[in-house]
């Protein structure tokens, strides 16, 4: 079979298949009993939603065990008989970004119509929207790769003298190579104005990729940098803020009579509010009431849920309360593992990306040397920071989204979640996942060299005209970074804090 790797291949699809089952798991267990039995199209969208992406993440580590595949080959062209990932990353990021930027949001225009209409205007109206995005979208891509949809690469013209072959070799460390009076290489002592610029013109993929990571990287750095140190420390400090103990029979009763109140409150107020919407008075004033009740209703959920880890019933109340001090104590362990990681993360970033020269490969060098140990040992263990990444965009984006009013709230609970919420955080994983990749293919450029993902993100994206400037001056790093500080002085200065009544819907004190 030559360099055919054949057991990768049979890896590569026995995980897209685990993959697609999985995220059918959670569809099923996650989905919303309202939407049981119906809702078929965005529930196929939100399975092909989050295969993509975490196939996405895979992908990474799969183009380096490819790229291991040819080791052993002669020269580059001798290996031509593995993945061609240059064409697949090329084929799962256009998916991406068809799906975030029209799929998706047909399916979400289509689900929130009003359920009075027929299907028909249902789909005509999500059209419309849908189809008025994309001449905008194709418009402004066209107009931009035109003027500017073109690479520079900066190349510098190298040449040597030449002396006769010696009889004997004579080079040490301290004179490698021609051109001993300066202790340097001849090459290396050409002038300033041996240096050229080679000007290409992307291809059209690889221009719709890079602008997708463009605008994925300013949420990435937002929700990366803030969920860096706010995923690891909100399950320790979780934790420090436990219920230490069972409330009181009475207590109890008291408080579940003034959450019964307040339900009855919220669905008079959503009985009025669908009266309005029957009506047509879809204002602003309708919508941000809209948005009241659903912050209301949320933090009635959380209110109900405490009270139950507060005071668990049933014949098992005992063992309930078990699992919850067991429940708080995983939060604890999984908080200091995550720690770690994240600490070795933001120290890689510094110390191989922001400091120029780097100071070590730092953790390219542990996977390389988790390779030496196992064959795969040390792509594992960089698919695990890659998704760790990921997890930590889709932490930064639940705190945040919370915090900020012009966010809409789209809560994931288990057995309790629509589907526009599934939609809205399929498409912001799609988006981030774009990033998380360029930014993994960067930070792990020593381990990833000579791979398709490294001449798409490494080479391509850096040179493209009007872009690079954002990668060259390393504006996304310092900025994840930045952030990544700030929300770990705010953890420390109030995440030990417990949380006071901030909703007119709480427990009373």
């Amino acid at each position: 079979m030559g360099d055919f790797n054949l057991a990768l291949v049979i890896v590569a699809i026995v995980v897209c298949v685990l993959v697609f089952v999985f995220n059918v798991y959670l569809l099923v267990n996650y989905q919303h009993p309202d939407d049981a039995n119906q809702a078929y199209f965005p529930k196929f969208v939100v399975v092909l939603g989050l295969s993509v992406a975490a196939i996405s993440i895979l992908m990474l580590p799969a183009d380096v065990a490819n790229r291991q595949a040819c080791r052993h080959a002669i020269y580059n062209g001798a290996c031509s008989l593995t993945l061609p990932m240059k064409d697949l990353w090329l084929a799962i990021y256009i998916a991406d970004a068809v799906l975030v930027f029209f799929v998706i949001p047909f399916a979400m225009f289509y689900y929130e119509g009003d359920q009075d209409k027929s299907v028909g205007k249902r789909v005509k109206s999500a059209l419309l929207w849908v189809v008025t995005t994309g001449i905008v979208c194709a418009l402004v891509l066209g107009i931009l790769y035109g003027l500017i949809g073109k690479v520079d690469f900066t190349v510098r013209h190298l040449s040597s003298s030449t002396t006769s072959f010696p009889s004997s070799w004579s080079f040490t460390s301290g004179q490698q190579c021609i051109g001993s009076s300066s202790h340097q290489c001849s090459a290396y002592l050409a002038p300033a104005s041996a240096e050229k610029t080679w000007t290409m013109r992307a291809t059209f993929p690889e221009y719709v990729v890079a602008l997708a990571t463009v605008v994925g990287s300013v949420l990435f750095t937002i929700f990366g940098g803030v969920g860096i140190a706010c995923l690891p420390l909100g399950l320790i400090f979780s934790f420090i803020r436990r219920p230490k103990a069972v409330i009181t029979r009475s207590q109890y009763i008291k408080e579940a009579t003034e959450l019964g109140k307040k339900a009855r409150e919220l669905k008079k107020a959503a009985d009025a509010l669908h009266q309005e919407e029957r009506g047509g008075a879809k204002g602003r004033k309708w919508r941000k009431n809209v948005k009241a009740v659903e912050k209301e209703l949320l933090q009635l959920e959380e209110d109900v849920n405490l009270l139950e880890e507060m005071y668990p019933q049933g014949e098992k109340a005992e063992t309930t309360w078990a699992l919850t001090v067991l429940g708080y104590l995983a939060k604890l362990v999984l908080g200091v593992l995550g720690l770690i990681v994240s600490v070795a993360w933001v120290a890689h970033i510094v110390i191989y990306l922001l400091i120029n020269p780097p100071l070590s490969p730092f953790l390219n060098e542990v996977f390389i040397k988790l390779d030496d140990l196992w064959g795969l040992l040390g792509t594992v263990a960089f698919a695990f920071f890659c998704f760790y990444l990921l997890l930590a965009v889709i932490a930064g984006a639940m705190m945040l989204g919370l915090k900020l009013v012009f966010i809409t709230i789209h809560p994931m609970k288990w057995g309790a979640t629509l589907m526009n919420s599934f939609l809205f955080n399929v498409g912001l994983i799609l988006l981030c996942s774009i990033s998380v990749i360029q930014f993994c293919a960067t930070a792990f450029g020593y381990y990833a060299q000579a791979t398709a993902a490294q001449e798409i993100f490494g080479h391509t994206l850096e040179s493209l005209r009007g872009i690079k400037y954002l990668y060259k001056y390393n504006v996304f790093q310092i900025a994840f970074v930045a952030l990544a500080g700030l929300t770990f002085v705010y953890y420390a200065a109030f995440g030990w804090r417990r949380k006071k009544p901030s909703g007119r819907f709480q427990l009373s004190s």
